[in-house]
Order: C-alpha cells, then structure tokens, then sequence
C-alpha cells in the first residue's frame, strides 16, 4: 500500500494520474479503503480531516505517539472508485501540516 502513495514525480497532475493506475489495478472498487494521516498533536488538524469525510461512512481510529508530539489518524471509508480516493486525498492536502501515507 505504501508505494501507492510514496512516489517521485515532478507534478502533481503526473502524480495522481500514476495514482489512479495504481489504485485501479491494485483494488476491486466499490470496497472499502483506508486512509492513515499523521498530525501534529492538534485536535483541530484531525476535525478538519473529518470534515473532508462528513458526507462518508468511515470508521476512524487515532493513535498518539509516545511523546503526544504527532497523532496517527485512519480512516476506513467505503469508496466507489479510484477518483473518489484521489478526490479524498487532494481534499486533505489542502491541510496544512497533515501527512498522508
């Protein structure tokens, strides 16, 4: 899962392009998919990252690091297709200081 996301490229078009690929060949959509984002210890960073799934049935879990310093979020949500992933994950990197896996 992780080289889903972990790419090189030079735009961010070129990069959601080879996203999609990948999540197309990778999964069986409709399924459900998951989403992990790593926050500074802020609460205001995790609403604002429900807030992007408000319209969505997702399952949330966090975990606070050892020090509190950064908090792990994911999300299980049930999506249609590859846009709607890519859609979820352009929304998120609108906020700042969130790092998506």
């Amino acid at each position: 899962m992780a080289d889903i996301i972990e790419s090189n490229h030079d735009n961010q078009e070129e990069f959601y392009k080879s996203l999609k690929e990948k999540l197309e060949s990778q999964h069986n959509f409709p399924e459900e998919y998951l989403f992990k984002f790593i926050v500074p210890g802020d609460s205001e960073k995790i609403t604002e990252i429900l807030r992007v799934f408000d319209e969505l049935k997702y399952t949330l879990s966090n975990r606070e690091s050892s020090k509190g310093k950064y908090t792990s979020v994911s999300l299980q949500c049930f999506v249609m297709d590859a846009d709607q992933v890519i859609d979820i994950y352009q929304k998120v990197a609108k906020i700042e200081n969130v790092m998506m896996l």
